[in-house]
Formats: C-alpha cells, sequence, structure tokens
C-alpha cells in the first residue's frame, strides 16, 4: 500500500481530466474489492453452524454498515466531506477487505503451507500498489501532512497483519464474517463519496459524468484489480 501511496508526487501533476480518470479508477477499484469481499463473506459464512444464517447475516450487517456511515455522514447536512477525509475512508474500507486477506495468510501457515503463505503475501503486496494509488487520489490536489500519509497507510494495511494473526492463532469464522460484511457496506460508503467528487466537478464545468475519460477510468480500476488478483489465485 505504501509503495502504490508513493505515486502521490506523480498524481500532483495531472490535469482536471486525467484527475478524473483516476478517481474513477479508484471507484472500479473498490467496486472490484467489494465484489470480492462480498465472496470472501460467503466462503466464511458457509463454514457457520446453521443457526447463523451466514449469507443473510453478511447481506444484514453490510446494509447495516452503509446505512450507519451514510446517516453519520448526513449528520452535518450542507457540508461536503474534504478530500482527506475521504481517503482516510477509502483507507478504513480497504482496510477491513485486507481484514480478510490476512486471514487467508494466517490460515495458510496454520496449515503448515508456508509456500502458499508466503505466495499469498508476495501476491497481495503486488494486488495492494494499485489500492496504495486509489488512497491517494482524493489529495491529488491537497498538501497533507507526513504524518497523514503514515496514518492512511497503516489504517489500510494493518488490519491485514491483525488478520494474518487471527487466521494463524485463533481463526474464529463468525468473527471473520461480520468483519468483512462490515467491510462490504464500508467499501459502498466510500464509492457513493468518491463518486460524488466526480459528479461535482462534471456538474461544476457543464460536462457529462459519462464522460469517455470517466468510463475509460472505472473499466481500468476494475480490470488492473482482476488481471492483478491472478497472482493470488493461481
Amino acid at each position: 500500500l505504501a509503495l502504490g501511496m508513493l505515486w502521490y508526487p506523480f498524481l500532483r501533476r495531472l490535469g482536471r481530466t486525467a484527475m478524473n480518470f483516476i478517481l474513477c479508477l479508484t471507484i472500479g477499484l473498490l467496486l472490484y474489492l467489494a465484489v470480492g469481499t462480498w465472496l470472501d463473506a460467503l466462503e466464511f459464512a458457509a463454514e457457520l453452524p446453521v443457526f447463523w444464517q451466514g449469507i443473510p447475516l453478511v447481506a444484514f450487517v453490510a446494509l447495516l454498515t452503509l446505512g450507519a456511515l451514510v446517516a453519520i455522514g448526513h449528520r452535518k447536512r450542507g457540508a461536503e466531506r474534504s478530500p482527506l477525509q475521504i481517503s482516510y475512508l477509502i483507507a478504513l474500507g480497504i482496510g477491513l477487505h485486507n481484514l480478510g486477506e490476512g486471514l487467508a495468510i494466517g490460515a495458510a501457515f496454520s496449515l503448515g503451507e508456508a509456500a502458499l503463505g508466503i505466495f499469498l503475501v508476495l501476491g497481495f503486496t503486488l494486488h495492494n500498489i494499485t489500492e496504495g494509488i486509489g488512497i491517494v487520489a482524493p489529495i491529488m490536489r491537497q498538501r497533507p501532512r507526513f504524518v497523514h500519509f503514515v496514518l492512511l497507510a497503516l489504517l489500510a494495511g494493518a488490519p491485514a497483519m491483525v488478520g494474518t494473526w487471527i487466521g494463524g492463532f485463533i481463526f474464529d469464522p463468525v468473527a471473520a464474517t461480520v468483519f468483512l460484511a462490515i467491510g462490504i457496506g464500508a467499501i459502498l460508503q466510500v464509492i457513493w463519496e468518491v463518486g460524488k467528487m466526480v459528479v461535482r466537478d462534471a456538474a461544476k464545468h457543464e460536462e457529462s459524468v459519462a464522460s469517455w475519460p470517466n468510463l475509460t477510468g472505472l473499466v481500468t480500476g476494475v480490470a488492473i484489480m482482476y488481471f492483478t488478483a491472478f497472482l493470488v489465485k493461481f
């Protein structure tokens, strides 16, 4: 994630069209993460006893999280979130997703599959570089203090470390299912916030949101996550 965030100085040189391309690319990344987190949550939910009603549990917790975050966001009516706040929301959503990746790594080592665990570490590393770019995308026109970059990296990356310990020593499918479901709701909320940035910019310049640069950025974000996932799945 930190390696991806190192692209920040380059992103600051981009023009408005390129900036919107990167923001739409971020939306594409998050869409892929939302779907991936949903599928991961369903895998863990399948391991739960029947009385937990795994799939409804995932859907309910995800919708509850999304609703709670939207309600909190509307508490200050008329005040838009700052770009830095949106970056923190992106880091939080990615962090909850990365908790699931950490669980997979820890579980591999707990089963004695050290080679698989190392392979997952390398695959997730390459996979998450793009996510680092998405975290700093909203603040391309800002100059946050260095401490914010450190906190963003920790917020997005530390859950993977925690997940690795949980998966390796005290794995609990119930907790994993709930945390991943929360991650789904958080990621959907971030998609909404980043999307509003793109919509506001298009309205300000009297342009269509569904422009070719924006659509290309969206498709590129999904494609990057899809093809880098090969490094993890195979």
